[in-house]
């Protein structure tokens, strides 16, 4: 029951990891996967103002810290384990630069029933997007800025009864 967590630049296939994660493995009832994505996402409550084209993301550039990341995710899925009944994980994250549409996050799951495969999905997706060390600046037409750690995604983790380091 090995985990596979990769950090890359290049795009990932999602039939071809789901088929490679539970190749074999006949005691697999359900696969929960999650893949995020590059979205243009404006900022302003009035998504039609002039300042709403402004703040359009336009791409985004992902980096990390080689080796710390890997081992911290990692980590994530030994405490996904221990709360869920699940078989094997994959977590694969890319980084460099990402154009609106482009897969940033693939986070998959195999359990012999849905039930905990969804949960394992779902917590370790709150996990990653709160605790992995990843910084994130997005591009705008009127300019690139760091992304700050939102508090919609330190109250997800709160529902795993995990205080956030962000908080």
């Amino acid at each position: 029951m090995a985990s596979v967590v990769r950090i890359q630049t290049e795009d990932f296939d999602l039939s071809h990891e789901l088929a490679a994660l539970r190749a074999g493995n006949k005691s697999v009832g359900a696969v929960c996967a999650f893949v995020g994505t590059v979205r243009e996402w404006q900022k302003p409550a009035d998504a039609h103002s002039a300042q709403a084209a402004d703040l359009a993301v336009q791409g985004m550039t992902l980096e990390h810290y080689p080796g710390m990341t890997e081992q911290a995710i990692q980590e994530m899925i030994v405490v996904a384990r221990s709360r869920f009944d699940i078989m094997d994980a994959l977590v694969i994250h890319r980084i460099g630069a990402l154009a609106t549409c482009d897969q940033i996050v693939l986070v998959a799951v195999t359990s012999a029933h849905r039930g905990e495969s969804f949960k394992g999905c779902e917590f370790l997706m709150d996990y990653l997007k709160t605790q992995a060390p990843f910084w994130k600046k997005e591009a705008t037409a009127s300019g690139a800025h760091w992304v700050d750690a939102r508090d919609s995604d330190d109250a997800a983790l709160r529902k795993w009864g995990i205080v956030s380091k962000n908080a």
